[in-house]
């Protein structure tokens, strides 16, 4: 479990770099503009979570926090638990790069926004609400899928 979970982050780090640096690279724009960036820690998170499954649905059906405080204690459940935050916050990341571009709000706004958003999920995520706000274009009807 030791290895998985070091090696899980090289599933996703080439998409954040790629997102956090060369922003404006074609290449960047084509993988980030399918959702099937997060395919490989989504397989990986189904082949921890399946054989697991029976065990896992009690805990996540009906949350209370010394049960989950119990799995994620565990190198079996932070391992999990890990994956499962690498798969949504690089969906979220797309999302966020993929909005910034829309509204036309400069790397050098989105690039630091997308590292906290790698680093601290829901605080970068809040920011770029705010610079979306402040900083961003109207989307045009066509161009939403960046969508509100």
């Amino acid at each position: 479990m030791d290895a998985l979970f070091s090696l899980s982050g090289i599933l996703v780090m080439p998409i954040w770099l790629a997102m956090i640096v060369l922003p404006g690279w074609s290449v960047t724009r084509r993988v980030v503009g399918s959702p099937l960036v997060a395919l490989a820690p989504s397989l990986l998170y189904a082949a921890l979570v399946l054989p697991r499954i029976l065990e896992l649905f009690p805990v996540v059906a009906r949350p209370e926090l010394e049960a989950v405080a119990m799995v994620l204690g565990t190198p079996d459940g932070a391992t999990i638990a890990w994956i499962h935050f690498l798969a949504f916050d690089v969906l979220v990341g797309r999302w966020v790069y993929l909005d910034a571009r829309a509204r036309k709000i400069s790397a050098l706004v989105s690039s630091p926004i997308l590292f906290l958003v790698l680093m601290f999920g829901p605080l970068g995520f809040a920011l770029h609400l705010v610079a979306r706000r402040v900083l961003g274009r109207p989307v045009e009807a066509a161009g939403r899928g960046a969508d509100a």
